[in-house]
């Protein structure tokens, strides 16, 4: 069988073999506490599972959403991103729904990328958007991160002549580092002069524990070239809804509408509705980033007691630690694992992530005090 020999070159997704560690301890009848993937195991707040509820039972025949998802959601975002970042948004022409941010995230490449040279990335980082363009034939430049730029990327060092996207994640997974508006606004001007699309991952910008709010690329002065990607998954505990928005560039958003018909990915009717209500409250986000906060003065002194080094950023739900003695981040996280506790090793997420481990603070409170006691048992 003939397939893209991309998805060879590519492997195995670095998760899976989390995955796949786990299911061998479980098949040993073994309890793991799981601080590997950063899936949120939040209950979802209760009105907005009403919401959806009420949604189904008010259609009673089913149809297929509209690609440009539903009016009420893209002012329910657009009122959002307004009182959150103070950006003013047109609903209509600024603002695309989304089946969460992965695929909106997978996807750019398709509609921008094919035949425009590079896509940057930053590493260690989130796998998705080089993934994406390995299976577009783009190349693939990394941006190396490291704590002494406070894990941002050095804008003197990119390739800027060849590339098609400049990829940015703040706060930043897995280092939680915070990108200022003067960076973002340095990045948007350097990506306008030379006609390159600025693409922002901003999933966890409501998760922060010290300083102020992180920004939105979506506050810069001039939004010609550039995407915001947002989730309701970490900020209003909804994974399994798969809701999120695209905003930015209306000739760009204009080029997604185009695009988005063609492979079907709008949120269903249902879940719409409920995002709808997600946007429009601020209050459970509140109590959500609490909750987080609450878990991480739990786990965090106790990953310090191991030897491990905070070295991140203060926001995402994310720790980023370095290993003792920039020791191996695998085998330290494979021991740790045997004892009942999963990290998540830094090289699996890239260049650079050699010698940390990522704490993902999603089990539940009652289990981030049990991992304490499996720490300080050590």
């Amino acid at each position: 069988m003939r397939v893209n020999p991309a998805l060879e070159q590519m492997g195995t997704y670095p998760f899976v073999r989390l995955g796949e560690a786990k299911a061998r301890l479980a098949a040993e009848g073994r309890t793991v506490i799981d601080f590997g993937v950063g899936e949120p195991r939040e209950e979802t707040p209760a009105f907005i599972r009403a919401a959806l509820c009420a949604a189904v039972e008010s259609e009673p025949v089913s149809v297929y959403p509209l690609a440009v998802g539903m009016p009420q959601l893209r002012e329910a975002i657009a009122g959002w991103v307004g009182r959150r970042f103070g950006a003013p948004l047109d609903p209509d022409t600024e603002v695309v729904p989304t089946l969460g941010s992965k695929e909106a995230i997978y996807g750019l490449a398709q509609v921008v990328g094919r035949g425009r040279g590079a896509v940057a990335v930053t590493t260690p980082g989130y796998p998705v958007p080089e993934r994406s363009a390995v299976i577009e034939g783009l190349d693939v430049l990394s941006l190396p991160l490291d704590g002494a730029r406070g894990w941002l990327p050095d804008l003197d060092a990119v390739p800027w002549e060849r590339l098609a996207i400049l990829w940015l994640n703040s706060p930043g997974n897995p280092t939680g580092a915070v990108a200022s508006v003067a960076f973002l606004e340095e990045a948007a001007a350097r990506c306008r002069r030379h006609d390159v699309i600025l693409a922002c991952d901003e999933a966890y910008c409501e998760l922060w524990f010290e300083g102020d709010p992180p920004p939105s690329a979506l506050q810069v002065s001039d939004r010609r070239g550039l995407l915001a990607f947002h989730s309701l998954s970490k900020r209003s505990s909804m994974p399994g809804y798969r809701s999120g928005f695209v905003a930015g560039d209306r000739e760009l958003i204009a080029l997604l509408k185009r695009h988005r018909p063609t492979v079907g990915t709008a949120p269903q009717r249902f879940v719409q509705h409920a995002s709808v209500a997600a946007w429009s409250d601020d209050a459970h986000v509140t109590e959500i980033r609490a909750r987080y906060g609450a878990k991480r003065e739990i786990v965090l002194p106790a990953l310090r007691a191991t030897g491990l080094e905070p070295v991140g950023g203060p926001a995402s739900f994310f720790l980023w630690l370095r290993v003792p003695d920039d020791g191996d981040d695998a085998a330290f996280a494979a021991r740790w694992l045997e004892r009942g506790v999963v990290l998540a090793p830094g090289s699996y997420l890239g260049a650079g992530g050699e010698g940390h481990v990522r704490a993902a603070l999603v089990p539940t409170l009652e289990e981030c005090e049990r991992a304490a006691e499996l720490l300080a048992g050590e």
